[in-house]
Formats: C-alpha cells, sequence, structure tokens
C-alpha cells in the first residue's frame, strides 16, 4: 500500500473514479506501515489533554510526492488531523495538493531540527481539499507515467547523456518538475522546449544525486528490509572503503554497493564501535620473530582481542591475545628472538550430554517409529531357517509298491516322537552317509554276482538266481523296525 504522494502511488482511499474500489488501507495517510511511513514522524502528543487555555501551534508540516516535505501556516486555524489533504501555497503560482504529516507542538521541533527559523516560514494553508480538487490531483498524477517515458525519449533523440527517473506533477496540473540523474552537465535548453510544446504546462528541471535517486523510488535491500534512504534516513554521510576494512570486510563491490550503485550506508551505523575496540589492539604489528621463522599475522579478532599468526607453509593459525603479542614485540625491538609460538588460548573441547526432552509421557516405551519393522524381521527369519530344514517323512506312512522300491532312494526312518530339529551340517552328514551305503550295497551285489557266475551249477539254475538276486533287495527294502523279526505265520495255523 501506499498514499497517493509517494513513488508507489494509489493512495489510501482517494480514489475518485465513479464505480472504482478504494485503493489502500483507507486510513488516509496514518496507518504507519510501508509508504504510509515514509519519513514519518510518530506523534506522542496527540492522545494527550491539552489546557483549556492552550493556543494550538500555527505551523504545520505537510508530505508531496516522495520524501519532499514543507512548512505552511494555518493561518485560518482550521482543526486537522494527520493524513489529511489540504491545498497550500508552492514556490510557484498556483496551488499544490499534500498530506498532513505532523501537528502540534511537535512541529516547533522539526523546525529546530531541521534548522529552519519560525520567522522564516510565509507560505500559507488555503483549505481541505474539496472533491474538485482531489480530481484534478488524481489526473495529473495519472499523467506522470506517460510523461516520464515521452521525456526519455525527447532526450534520446537529442542525445543528451542524462536519466529521467520521476516526474512529479504540481496539484492544479499546471506545472511538472523532471528529476534526472547525469555524470556531469547537460544543456537542456533544446528539451525544455520540446517538452513544452508537448505538454502544454511549465516545466522544471532539478538534478539529484545516485542516492536521492533510490530514496525517490524505494526498493528492497540486500537485508530484506525496505531501504533505509527511503524510510527513515534523512542525512547522506560519505562512505568510504576504509569502513569496510576497519570492520574486516572483504572489498567485493558487488556486496558494499547498494542499488544506487553506490557503497551502502549501513556501512557506517557500526563504525564507531569497531574505532573504539581497535583502539587498544596495534596497527603496526606484522610479523614476530621467533627461534623457528618469522610468524606473519594472518587476522585479527577486534572484539576478542585476538590476533593470528602462522608461519610460512604451514597451515595452522596460532591466537595470541594482544598483551602477549605487545610483549613479543617489545623483545623483538630490543634484538632478541622468541621462542616458537604455541597455543595458549586454545578452545577447551567440552562435551555436553544433551538430555532428550519429550513433549510427552513415555509410559509403554512406544516412541520408536521402528518397533513394527523389527517384528517383521524376526518372522522372515523364523520362515527362511524352517525352509532350509527338510520335511521327515515316517516309513509306516510310505507304501512298499515294486515301484517306488527300485526308484526311492534308501533313506532312515525318523521316529514319529523326536522333535529335535536338525541343522544344515547334520544335514550334509546324513546325506553323505546314505550315498556311501548305498555305494557299499552296490559293491556286495557285483560280487556276490562274481562268486555265483563262477559256480558250475550258475547256468543250471539261472532262474533261481534271478529270485536269489531279488530276495535280498525285497528284504533292504522292508521296515527296519521289523527286520529282526521271522516271517508271519500262517493264518491257519
Amino acid at each position: 500500500m501506499g498514499c497517493g504522494s509517494c513513488s508507489s502511488g494509489g493512495g489510501c482511499g482517494t480514489s475518485t473514479a465513479p464505480g472504482a474500489v478504494p485503493t489502500g488501507c483507507q486510513d488516509n495517510g496514518s496507518c504507519m506501515t510501508s509508504g504510509c511511513n515514509k519519513l514519518d514522524v510518530y506523534d506522542w502528543l496527540s492522545d494527550m489533554d491539552m489546557p483549556s487555555n492552550y493556543k494550538p501551534f500555527e505551523i504545520v508540516e505537510v508530505r508531496f510526492k516522495g520524501s519532499r516535505k514543507d512548512f505552511f501556516i494555518n493561518s485560518e486555524n482550521l482543526y486537522l488531523e494527520i493524513g489529511e489533504m489540504v491545498a497550500v501555497e508552492p514556490s510557484t503560482g498556483g496551488y499544490d495538493i499534500g498530506h498532513v504529516s505532523l501537528t502540534g507542538e511537535l512541529v516547533r521541533l522539526q523546525l529546530k531540527k531541521n534548522n529552519v527559523g519560525i520567522d522564516t516560514v510565509n507560505k500559507k494553508l488555503y483549505r481541505k481539499a474539496n472533491d474538485a480538487d482531489l480530481a484534478k490531483w488524481q489526473a495529473a498524477k495519472d499523467l506522470e507515467w506517460e510523461t516520464m517515458h515521452k521525456a526519455r525519449n525527447l532526450a534520446l533523440e537529442l542525445g543528451l547523456s542524462m536519466k529521467i527517473s520521476d516526474v512529479d506533477y504540481q496539484g492544479d496540473k499546471t506545472k511538472a518538475t523532471f528529476y534526472y540523474t547525469a555524470e556531469g552537465r547537460v544543456d537542456f535548453r533544446e528539451l525544455i522546449k520540446r517538452m513544452a510544446e508537448s505538454f502544454r504546462i511549465r516545466i522544471e528541471m532539478r538534478q539529484i544525486g545516485m542516492r536521492q535517486e533510490a530514496s525517490r523510488l524505494g526498493g528492497i535491500g540486500s537485508c530484506g528490509r525496505e531501504l533505509c534512504c527511503s524510510t527513515w534516513l534523512t542525512d547522506f554521510k560519505t562512505v568510504s572503503t576504509s569502513a569496510a576494512r576497519y570492520q574486516n570486510l572483504s572489498l567485493n563491490t558487488l556486496k558494499l554497493a547498494g542499488q544506487c550503485g553506490k557503497l551502502k550506508c549501513c556501512l557506517n551505523y557500526e563504525l564507531d564501535s569497531y574505532m573504539d575496540a581497535l583502539k587498544d589492539i596495534p596497527n603496526n604489528i606484522n610479523l614476530l620473530d621467533t627461534v623457528k621463522g618469522n610468524a606473519y599475522l594472518q587476522k585479527t579478532d577486534i572484539f576478542k582481542k585476538i590476533m593470528w599468526f602462522s608461519y610460512p607453509g604451514e597451515e595452522n593459525w596460532i591466537p595470541m591475545p594482544v598483551a602477549q603479542v605487545k610483549e613479543l614485540h617489545e623483545k623483538n625491538k630490543q634484538g632478541h628472538k622468541v621462542e616458537e609460538l604455541f597455543n595458549p588460548v586454545a578452545p577447551e573441547e567440552t562435551t555436553v550430554e544433551k538430555s532428550k526432552i519429550y513433549d510427552y509421557e513415555n509410559v509403554v516405551g512406544q516412541d520408536s517409529l521402528t518397533r513394527l519393522d523389527e517384528r517383521g524381521r524376526r518372522k522372515r527369519n523364523n520362515r527362511s531357517k524352517n525352509k532350509n530344514v527338510r520335511p521327515r517323512i515316517s516309513s509306516e506312512n510310505k507304501e512298499t509298491t515294486p515301484e517306488n522300491v527300485s526308484e526311492r532312494p534308501v533313506k532312515k526312518s525318523v521316529d514319529k516322537g523326536s522333535t529335535e530339529k536338525k541343522t544344515a551340517p547334520q544335514q550334509r552328514q546324513q546325506q553323505a552317509q546314505q550315498t556311501q551305503g548305498q555305494q557299499q550295497q552296490q559293491q556286495q551285489a557285483q560280487g556276490q554276482q562274481q562268486s555265483q557266475a563262477s559256480s558250475p551249477n550258475a547256468t543250471a539254475t539261472g532262474a533261481t538266481d534271478e529270485g536269489a538276486t531279488a530276495k535280498p533287495k525285497k528284504r533292504f527294502h522292508k521296515n527296519r523296525n521289523n527286520k529282526n523279526r521271522g516271517p508271519k505265520p500262517p493264518s491257519g495255523e
């Protein structure tokens, strides 16, 4: 938001167009925020009751566009409040429209602050602005943007090295003031003639500096706040690079320069504190002559009063208090070399255990977010272990048919009541025993066949031999629990 008298335009509830939406905060410039607070003064006497015989101070402070302010005599003793629009006497003919920025006894202090005498104030305050005055003032403000661009084009046609940054119309729309910046003097007589012909108004050219231009246009600084020159700063003091050097700032023009292209005004804000702290720090000590060699100054902590030295080719810096540096420098003046520098002010490493502070009472112990993941991992591990263990089948449930006798490998029986779990090494050992038993059986069968072939009755009793060789296999694949039992007796016995 912003008042119509400032560079942001708009106005606080001063829109005169029929059916238009009112702009601004509707507080008539007294909202004390943003553009309405530009170079404003807080009237701390406004809520105080004055004596009955008190005569109000007749001089009033009025604010115009940008940071321009002036004092006027309220000869008719009109009751005025801060933010009201009034018609005042300008330096030339006609009248101008502005906002009342201060009334009462504080105006007397403002006159004293600005070194303005009460007798030197001659301009008069005519009246409160009526609807016709506000309509003409609003129409004049609407022409400023178009007029500025036309004036820039005229300056480019004439080849003038100048930059027109702002235009300020008078309230009665009879005069316009053009603010421009240039490096040197500019002959703008031909420019004034052309502008007078095109605009049909009185022209006034006023040259300003880079900082005044930034204060009129406004903006946001690198700190994130509005520019100091456009909100509260009135006097522009010179700023040099020595201010940055005293504060140990890097001499980077991009960081030290403001929006105006000059050094930032805030470099002077803390300069006095740094200058007071530098009184105790010697400025003529750049190296110390030691037994190990010359130690050169690398850095100075102004407020902690510590100077950092280092030897050539070494990366470690040695901090030394200022008092000790002065003593060592005095010894060097006498021609004595000091001992090797060490770290007398090394910071002590203290580990402080930070206690966990909970914003709730942990009664059950359910503050861990991964408590459910641990349970899932345990279940998955148990399942993988069960998959590695092979299922055990008892021999009672197996059917001993001639087909599965010849196909299935020989396995040992497992008792039903055994609930012991075998691990992977035990399973490998069991498999190795089974394969070894099969190899022994094959060797025995081959030996029996060879012995039968060598006997003379081998050819005659071929059929019985086949039965003889088949019987041991059937006895071997029978249930081992019953292998020691004899043949079952016939059912008739």
